[in-house]
């Protein structure tokens, strides 16, 4: 990133002159609240909001590092891991830690099966087993830790194709993964196959349900995921998507909570500062994260969340059946809020809906439209649908927007 010609003032800018300036700034960011953003923003209602500037508030400079100087984060954090794995069956004896976000707790669950690999098979050269529509952070903790990423290309309805992945599997396989639903396109992977195909091979296994993990607990009909599956030893949920926290919260989890201590946890004391020792990759955490999570979780509760979990189901039903209306492919089967949906101008009709206000990602493989519907998208889905009807009837070109999630 390029250093802008920026230094700090020689005199502090005055507190309305520099609260003019951010919100002059803020005017050039998507506009989530009026939901017209389909990806990385959450909300969930006022009510949500407000418990979460609270919990802000309360916990604005404490340090979540130390456990001992703030034991009532080292509490709520405990209670946060505890109500998760509640929530995704996790048996007798597992544990778990916040992390910052599911980047975090995908790359710790890398590392963990790596450390492994390495200590318990004698593993020296780990691949990392995932499929072709697997979150990047798999790439990104493969790239960080040393491992070879190996792809599962996927099957006709855009899941991990599990006869592909039984060549793939060997000796040096650190980690089989699975995604709960994935990104790109909102499909469940064949988690029991690849979790038992993995404990055959005696591999350790990990659920990605950093979307679904605070989704599917609560759909009836839900494809079997979680710690009721054989095989599954990690699993990774974001309380900041679908569990509403603000941004910094997610939850990575072990079957064997053993491994926690021996293989996650960092511990250091070959300096004259005393014992260091960290759960996380980070040193200095924010505490408001922590306390937001929390919160939100005690605020909702199972009947909160089931309440917000079937607005979503019905609003991302009716997208689907209004796109499909229009003519326009839904891929692959969707289980809860997201949608990919494609057509042979898909880029074009991104352009129009960018012309209209709306935020919608594009992806590749093949050229698609991509929608993340959060709860507060119910308000807005017959203003969207009208959009996209102009959308496909004006498009033209493609303007060469180019396909990114971050």
């Amino acid at each position: 990133m390029e250093i802008p010609e920026v230094r700090l003032p020689a005199d502090g800018t005055p507190r309305d002159e520099l609260f003019a300036e951010l919100r002059e700034r803020k005017r050039a960011d998507a506009d989530w609240r009026g939901g017209r953003t389909w990806s990385l923003i959450y909300p969930a209602g006022e009510d949500v909001d407000a418990v979460l500037r609270e919990a802000n508030e309360l916990y604005l400079h404490e340090n979540a590092l130390n456990p001992f100087r703030f034991p009532s984060l080292a509490d709520m954090e405990r209670e946060v891991v505890a109500m998760t794995a509640g929530l995704l069956h996790a048996p007798a004896g597992a544990s778990g830690s916040m992390t910052s976000g599911g980047t975090e707790s995908i790359m710790q669950a890398v590392r963990v099966a790596r450390d492994r690999a390495v200590a318990e098979r004698g593993v020296t050269d780990p691949t990392l087993v995932v499929p072709r529509s697997a979150h990047p952070a798999f790439a990104k903790g493969a790239k960080y830790f040393g491992l070879e990423l190996v792809q599962i290309p996927l099957d006709a309805d855009l899941r991990a194709d599990v006869a592909a992945a039984e060549r793939l599997v060997d000796g040096r396989t650190a980690l089989v993964a699975g995604s709960a639903p994935n990104y790109p396109h909102g499909v469940v992977d064949p988690i029991p196959e690849l979790a038992a195909l993995a404990q055959e091979r005696g591999v350790p296994f990990h659920t990605d349900a950093c979307v679904g993990g605070f989704l599917l607990p609560f759909i009836d009909d839900a494809p079997p995921f979680d710690f009721r599956v054989p095989g599954v030893t990690t699993m990774s949920a974001d309380v900041h998507k679908y569990g509403y926290a603000t941004k910094g919260a997610s939850v990575v989890l072990h079957r064997d909570g053993a491994h926690v201590l021996q293989y996650q946890a960092f511990l250091y004391q070959d300096w004259p500062g005393g014992l260091y020792g960290s759960l996380a990759m980070a040193g200095a955490r924010p505490a408001a994260p922590v306390a937001a999570a929390w919160s939100v979780m005690r605020y909702l509760g199972v009947s909160g969340y089931r309440r917000l979990v079937g607005r979503v189901v019905e609003t991302a039903g009716r997208l689907r059946e209004g796109i499909t209306a229009l003519g326009l492919e839904v891929l692959g089967d969707p289980r809860a809020s997201i949608l990919s949906f494609t057509a042979p101008n898909a880029m074009a009709i991104g352009d129009r809906m960018d012309d209209f206000g709306w935020h919608l990602d594009r992806q590749t493989e093949p050229e698609a439209l991509h929608l993340m519907v959060s709860p507060e998208h119910h308000r807005v889905v017959g203003a969207f649908l009208d959009d996209l009807r102009e959308a496909v009837a004006t498009a033209g070109e493609s303007r060469g927007v180019q396909a990114r999630y971050s």
